[in-house]
């Protein structure tokens, strides 16, 4: 069935909301109902529309005389679908609000026509005096939770404007250059005769920031292994591991796959490489980025939490704690985050992070170096499960991170999103004595 790009944002929008689907999950089905032409339409108004849909809600409560009933809530979709389109892309006004109207009766609700015109006529003519009221409460003008602004200004202070900030802004496309197999002055050359710019991070040497995003057929080399995407924050772990040719390494939390291949990448493909994930179906994703690259590793289905079901040899030199976390520090990337994630979350996760620690670290050869990784900006979820951890256990030590990025904490180095236009990460390095 051929849906219109409205339909179809509209559909992602309410698996989200309604449903508690992620973005990942709902947006693919529907791109595939659309016109190749309103791809990009469908993707630009389903990220927009979740990335504001907090500060939308709140404009939209100020034009209606009460809340829609629950079963009409894609109605208010449409409207706040409606008012992004309005405030925040280059669709004439006309247009906008005759589409949107257009979707109450393709929701077969025609009442629901005269109410979306009404109400976005309106915010043609209001919206700037609307914004301005609603945006005195901070976290309402950026689109965020009350608890997570609430943690956010906790725990960055001054810093925490700019930080908000960074979570509503696009985020770049950033390509990881193979340089065993070329370097990266060469692979930019590639790109720009191709049409395509990009430029080389400052503080990381294997990443390049294009100017545009591109599909990734566009990029040079990209199916035999030359670049792989994925952003600056994330190129950070393979280096910090430090693996030399002929170590045994074990990928906890694997899937996708990046870090894996990247590790694979550094070492000439002269790894024992043990990946592991708890999803059988994320995990082919690490063995599509390993084809990919022409490399072997040795995947494992299972929690990384109960070794005792899949481990057998010797200790590892190294593991790649990839930990599973809130996701706060990419959430320009998955506005539907601030959607699907609740406060209650972030102890629970502290917990799976401890336990997971607990459960690897005696899998560490004498010797050996454990990084622990996540992409959240709570201190939950870092500093405070790492710190104990050491605190407790006699025979583990930090080894220091020295970097120009990042800010130094009582136990490894955190990175806020935006730094240097990278998604927010937390790295903590453990060697074993």
């Amino acid at each position: 069935m051929s849906l219109s790009a409205r339909e179809a944002a509209l559909s992602v929008i309410l698996r989200v909301l309604q449903e508690g689907g992620s973005l990942s999950e709902a947006l693919p089905t529907r791109l595939d109902q659309v016109s190749a032409r309103d791809r990009g339409l469908v993707q630009a108004l389903s990220y927009g529309t979740l990335r504001w849909h907090r500060r939308l809600e709140a404009m939209l409560a100020q034009w209606m005389d009460k809340p829609l009933r629950g079963r009409d809530q894609d109605v208010a979709c449409a409207l706040a679908m409606g008012l992004f389109e309005l405030l925040y892309m280059n669709t004439p006004d006309y247009a906008a609000i005759q589409q949107t109207a257009d979707l109450g009766r393709r929701l077969r609700k025609k009442w629901a026509v005269g109410l979306i015109n009404g109400v976005l006529r309106r915010a043609q003519r209001e919206a700037d005096e609307i914004a301005r009221s609603v945006d005195h409460d901070p976290a309402v003008r950026h689109a965020l939770p009350d608890w997570l602004y609430r943690r956010l200004a906790s725990t960055y202070g001054e810093d925490a404007e700019t930080l908000c900030q960074a979570l509503n802004a696009h985020p770049p496309m950033t390509l990881r250059v193979n340089l065993a197999r070329i370097g990266r002055d060469d692979y930019r050359r590639s790109l720009a005769d191709q049409g395509l710019a990009a430029q080389p991070h400052p503080w990381v040497e294997t990443a390049l920031t294009l100017e545009q995003p591109v599909a990734v057929d566009r990029l040079p080399g990209f199916d035999q292994g030359l670049v792989s995407v994925q952003d600056a924050a994330a190129q950070l772990s393979a280096p910090l591991l430090e693996c030399t040719p002929g170590m045994r390494v074990l990928d906890a939390c694997a899937a996708p796959g990046g870090k894996t291949l990247h590790l694979l990448e550094q070492a000439g493909g002269d790894l024992d490489l043990t990946a592991v994930d708890a999803d059988p179906a994320r995990l082919e994703r690490v063995r599509e980025n390993l084809r990919r690259g022409g490399f072997d590793a040795h995947l494992i289905a299972a929690d990384a939490g109960a070794p005792e079901q899949w481990h057998q040899g010797p200790g590892y030199d190294r593991i790649l704690l990839d930990a599973p976390c809130s996701a706060t520090g990419v959430i320009r990337r998955h506005p539907d985050i601030k959607h699907l994630r609740r406060e209650e979350d972030i102890q629970a996760l502290q917990t799976q992070q401890a336990r997971l620690l607990r459960a690897l670290w005696p899998l560490l050869a004498p010797g050996g170096m454990l990084l622990y990784v996540t992409c959240s900006l709570m201190p939950e979820e870092n500093v405070m499960t790492v710190a104990p951890f050491l605190a407790e256990e006699s025979g583990a030590r930090e080894r220091p991170i020295e970097a120009s990025w990042g800010l130094n904490a009582e136990v490894g180095r955190q990175l806020r999103a935006g730094e240097q236009g990278m998604d927010g990460f937390f790295y903590a390095r453990l060697s074993r004595i």
